[in-house]
Parts: structure tokens; sequence; C-alpha cells
């Protein structure tokens, strides 16, 4: 697979006292913009081809990033009048409706082994495949991503979002989704993965699964000040690689 969709349209208002006018996925973080990081890795990764959803401040994103080439990548934009959400911004676009593609939070920096995911969500016939990992040993910023459980053989079991996500395996916020999970998502109105998507999947019995990330994975979630800062300190320490 090696068209993605990259996720840029939030507000960001909870991290604005850092950020200020700035787009959160603008933030400077280790030297650049973190999505700049994002778009480089995906690049390295096997994708040629990157859809940007924009919403605020949309014309500093495109600025920034123009037509991709700076990255090796072909980049479209989107701009939503009205915010879709991370499953709406899938819906959204035509060629989800063909064949299957990576959806990546642009304001989380992340890395592990796309291909590695990719064979397993093929293998299993996954739907959906969400890339996890382990707050306890996976380096991360404390971001409260939603949890999840996992059966031995990668499915998953339970997704829990929000305040009551306080144990299991995290979202990175990296998806791996088939044309057919569309079916779940109307067209032209707001709606979550997380909160809508994967809890109808798990009821309907659809192809769910989990992908932990390998050891040397990461997710740099930047959701607050304060875990804006873990992610710097991070950096700064040599504890990530950004390479």
């Amino acid at each position: 697979m090696t068209k993605a969709l990259v996720l840029a349209a939030g507000l960001g208002s909870r991290i604005r006292g850092v950020t200020g006018a700035v787009p959160k996925p603008l933030a400077p973080i280790g030297g650049a913009p973190i999505l700049a990081h994002n778009l480089a890795w995906l690049a390295r990764s096997g994708i040629d081809e990157v859809w940007i959803n924009l919403h605020y401040q949309g014309d500093l994103i495109r600025h920034a990033v123009g037509d991709g080439a700076a990255f090796g990548l072909k980049v479209h934009y989107v701009f939503e009048p009205d915010l879709l959400g991370t499953a709406g911004a899938l819906r959204n676009l035509p060629p989800a409706a063909e064949e299957p593609m990576w959806v990546v939070y642009g304001d989380n920096l992340v890395r592990f082994d796309l291909a590695a995911l990719e064979a397993a969500h093929r293998a299993a016939k996954a739907e959906v495949t969400i890339a996890l990992f382990d707050p306890d040993t996976h380096a991360n910023t404390g971001i409260a991503g939603g949890r999840v459980r996992l059966a031995a053989d990668g499915s998953v079991e339970a997704f829990v979002e929000g305040a009551a996500a306080t144990t299991g395996l995290v979202n990175a916020g990296v998806y791996l989704a088939e044309p057919t999970v569309l079916d779940l998502i109307p067209p032209g109105r707001l709606v979550d993965f997380g909160r809508e998507v994967f809890p109808a999947m798990l009821a309907q019995g659809r192809r769910l699964r989990g992908h932990v990330m390998e050891p040397a994975g990461f997710c740099l979630g930047f959701d607050t000040p304060e875990s804006f800062a873990n992610g710097q300190a991070l950096i700064a320490r040599g504890a990530v690689d950004l390479s």
C-alpha cells in the first residue's frame, strides 16, 4: 500500500500556549516540524502519494509542504470547511473507496516498521489494523490514546477511548484501512475511528486487528504543553531516533 491520508485538520486548542497560531502539525521539534518528520518517514517507508486534510491555518501547511517533492512524495490537499474527524476525512477521499490506505495522525511523531504491519494486515485479512505501543516499554509522551486489548491471534477484543482508557496497549494513531470499512462511515459528517468506527466493528464482529510496534518503535503525542515538553526531553537525551 503506497497511499496515505495524513490528518492535519485539527484545531490543536490545548497546545496553543506552546505553538501560538501555528497549526500543531507544523510545531517544530527535533529540528523540523512534526509533519515534516512524518512525511519523510512515510517516504522512506515506501509511500509515494499522500493526501493531507486541512482546516485550521491550512494555508500555512500548504506553504510548508508544497507539492511534496522535497520529501519525495506527491502531495494533495483536501480542505474541510467543517471538521470531518479521523474517519470522516478518509470517507471524504475518493481513492479510499478503491484501494487500502494508510491513515496517519499528522501531529503525532511515530516510528515503526510499516512493512511489518502491512504484512500482518494481509496475513490476517483484516479490514483495519491499528498500530499499537506498550506505554511501559515503548518511548512515549504519556498521551491518553485509546486503549486496546488483543487476543492471542492479534485481533482486537476491546477498544476503550476517553477517560475510561487507563490500561492496555495504546493506539499510536496509524491505521491501515480497507475500502470495505467505509460502509461504517457516513459521508459528510464528523466521524471518529476510536469513538465510532472501531466500536462498531467490534459489535459487528468485523476484522479489526492490532499490531504492536517493534521494541525500537515509539509514539510521541503532543496533545498538551506537558506532552510537548516530554517529547523534547526524549529527543534531547537521544531516547528516540528521528532518522
